[in-house]
């Protein structure tokens, strides 16, 4: 069984692990190759999401806001991905990717497209300053502050900054210091003018605890970089020295984990981990182009670093922290404030969720419809005198969360509550060690799942004691319990009492608790067991469909599309007619309109106001997609190697007529129809734009502006009906 706990899993082994071996012929610039790279799709799509700060259709902050997160997935790519190529390069592994490249092919290419993004980010980050300036929003330099605001700006040096400040001299006597990971410092040469032909040579790390855009006292919005402060007020840490050169650096480290895959105590064994991770190796030197060569050469000898880790740029280092102009209080500059719509159906039955499920099955579709629904969902449960079972995943979630405050709650009212909280999601595993022991405390029954597989899941069960027999009422979710990402990211929340969902889903988590295989699941497909098989044995039945002559069509909205065996069966069906039109945020690897291989192939990404993240795929079933005959189905996973084998991932099929007509003929026809927001791929990778057309159509708009179906209740007959989306053709 794949999920077995004593199962080996080797470092990076297998996240994205091919089942097969690429084709014979690939090479970097043969775009005849079956197959994008995996690493060069995800900078592709990073490059979309910086377009998204250049787009005059958002307000000048939300601008910022998206270099802000292409800079962050820049950073976090480095950590994660490029860290795990350079360990396989350093370790001589001769894996080839699906597309044949080398990993010191891909790497090359990873750097070159690397630094071509990072002169966009400057260049972005110029215009959108002079933007801020033309706003009335400025960001000064050290020499443009005015007598005004120095005094106001020394008060807060010596208050605020000064006592967090390690001044670190570089000498025999004094060895390089440690720079945490995503750690800025300025590097100094000053002299002491009694002893000037010896220049000292210090370190100043700046505090990741302060705002790194420094608000200035003054009848205008005028701000400076920390950094900058620092510099002004430089005598009050080097009395005596004076500056003669200096420049700020960041460095980013491999913030991989090593696990003991024979660990007696796992949360131990993560505590430690987490200790290693921070003094991960450097993989990164992001520094001011201005930074004296002298101490270049200093930093980076010290630090390790090969010629193409270091990126030196005119401008500003580290433009991630550009996302604290977004928190000011400028609401003219950002999208006008959205409120979600609760359920009209759960106050039809007065607030009561579960009389609400017995009636018909409910779609809730986030951000558009409010998150509280799935905390009032457990919150009931919580203190309902008729439940007596809980139990619920947790891959990530807020500190705070309310999910796990319920769940506290109704274990201290004596309820049986199981939580599987998944150790190994990347960045949250601290956060999640404390939540595990919060609930220990009060009598949660705390899981951890499987060593070598990652818990990936989003299922809420609750069984309740109804006239003498057990109900169970069941949540499946795309996106994690999350109530902050809930308000900016598209996911679906599905809550039913189908018995044969309600058995599946207990069978599973006897899986998750118990490592009892899942045998007799009648509805669920699940991962490792049987997703890639099912899914793969559904798009072969629309191929023998087409191939029958008879209608047929495939249409799927995920994440990432990696997965080798996947794609063949994709082309596959292509080849045989089927008409194929994938909505896929990220990665993709499959290349779409390619003649004789993928021409009846169409791939989309959504790059917006919100972030898409809810995964559904929908089969013809010998129909012309949208049908009331289509196979419909929602899921956690998306289509790659680590979803589909080295994570426990459910896909759960639609039959309730209400909710299917909601994810097929609203959800994803309001998708597909997108051309305000929509890029479409090219057979050489690449990416284009979508022209909004004679029709424009913004999906987010208009599930902005119009309630879902399942949701409405008694409403849905009270108000004018919705008119029917139909399905443009481009």
């Amino acid at each position: 069984m794949t999920g077995h706990p004593k199962q080996k899993r080797h470092r990076r082994a297998h996240d994205d692990h091919p089942r097969q071996q690429p084709m014979d012929g690939c090479s970097i610039y043969d775009d005849s190759c079956p197959y994008i790279n995996r690493e060069l799709s995800w900078l592709a799509f990073n490059e979309r999401v910086l377009e998204e700060a250049d787009n005059t259709q958002h307000p000048l902050l939300e601008r910022v806001r998206f270099l802000s997160i292409s800079h962050n997935n820049l950073e976090e790519f480095y950590t994660v991905r490029v860290a795990g190529l350079k360990a396989h390069a350093v370790a001589d592994v001769g894996h080839l990717s699906p597309d044949g490249l080398t990993t010191a092919q891909q790497l090359t290419e990873i750097y070159r497209k690397t630094r071509e993004l990072i002169v966009r980010q400057q260049a972005t980050w110029i215009r959108l300053r002079h933007g801020l300036e033309e706003s009335g929003i400025f960001i000064v330099a050290p020499d443009a502050v005015k007598a005004s605001e120095r005094q106001d700006l020394e008060r807060y040096f010596l208050e605020t900054v000064f006592p967090l400040l390690t001044p670190l001299a570089v000498d025999p006597a004094h060895p390089f210091p440690f720079i945490q990971n995503h750690g800025l410092a300025l590097a100094l040469r000053l002299v002491n003018p009694h002893i000037p032909e010896k220049p000292m040579v210090a370190l100043l790390p700046i505090p990741r605890e302060l705002p790194r855009f420094v608000r200035l006292r003054d009848g205008e919005t005028r701000f400076i970089l920390l950094e900058h402060v620092m510099i002004l007020f430089l005598e009050r840490l080097f009395p005596g020295f004076r500056l003669t050169g200096h420049g700020l650096f960041q460095v980013l480290r491999d913030t991989e984990l090593e696990i003991d895959d024979e660990a007696e105590d796992l949360v131990r064994v993560f505590e430690t981990a987490l200790k290693r991770r921070r003094r991960g190796n450097v993989i990164q030197l992001m520094a001011d182009a201005t930074l004296p060569q002298d101490l270049q050469t200093l930093v980076i000898g010290q630090l390790r670093l090969s010629p193409e880790d270091i990126f030196l740029v005119d401008g500003l280092v580290a433009p991630v922290d550009t996302a604290q102009l977004v928190q000011e209080d400028f609401p003219a500059l950002k999208f006008t404030p959205y409120t979600p719509r609760f359920p009209e159906r759960i106050r039809d039955f007065d607030g009561d969720c579960f009389a609400s499920i017995r009636h018909k099955d409910i779609l809730v579709h986030h951000p558009y419809e409010s998150f509280d629904v799935v905390v009032r969902f457990l919150q009931q449960a919580a203190v309902d005198p008729d439940v007596l079972v809980i139990k619920q995943t947790l891959y990530r979630t807020s500190p705070d969360s309310p999910i796990v405050r319920e769940l506290m709650h109704a274990a201290e009212a004596g309820k049986h509550v199981t939580a599987v909280i998944e150790l190994k999601a990347r960045f949250d595993e601290a956060a999640n060690i404390q939540l595990a022991r919060d609930m220990e405390r009060v009598g949660v029954q705390v899981v951890f799942g499987f060593l070598d597989l990652k818990t990936h899941a989003k299922i809420s069960l609750v069984i309740r004691r109804e006239e003498g027999l057990l109900k169970t009422y069941t949540h499946f979710g795309t996106g994690n319990y999350h109530p902050i990402t809930a308000k900016v990211y598209t996911d679906l929340s599905y809550f039913t009492c189908d018995p044969d969902l309600g058995q599946d889903a207990i069978r599973l988590f006897n899986y998750l608790t118990g490592y009892a295989e899942p045998r007799h699941i009648r509805q669920l497909i699940v991962s490792p067991v049987n997703l890639r098989a099912e899914l793969i044995a559904l798009i072969k039945a629309e191929a023998h469909a087409a191939r029958s002559g008879r209608p047929s069509g495939i249409w799927a909205k995920m994440n990432a599309l990696v997965d080798p065996e996947v794609i063949q069966a994709l082309y596959q069906a292509s080849q045989d007619g089927v008409p194929i039109h994938l909505v896929i945020r990220g990665i993709c690897c499959l290349r779409p309109g390619v003649k004789g291989l993928s021409e009846n192939i169409r791939v989309q990404s959504i790059i917006g106001r919100f972030l898409e993240h809810s995964r559904v795929v929908c089969f013809g079933n010998g129909h012309t997609l949208p049908s009331k005959h289509a196979r419909v189905f929602m899921s956690s996973a998306d289509w790659m190697p680590r979803n589909l084998d080295w994570r426990v991932e459910v896909m759960v099929p639609i039959h309730n007529p209400t909710v299917h007509q909601q994810i097929l003929d609203q959800i994803m026809v309001a998708n597909l129809n997108d051309s305000l927001q929509s890029w479409e791929l090219q057979a050489d990778g690449s990416y284009v734009r979508l022209q909004p057309g004679s029709r424009p159509f913004s999906a987010h708009e208009y599930f902005m502006a119009n309630p879902s179906l399942s949701g409405r209740g008694s409403a849905l007959k009270n108000s004018t009906p919705l008119p029917r989306l139909e399905l443009q053709v481009r």
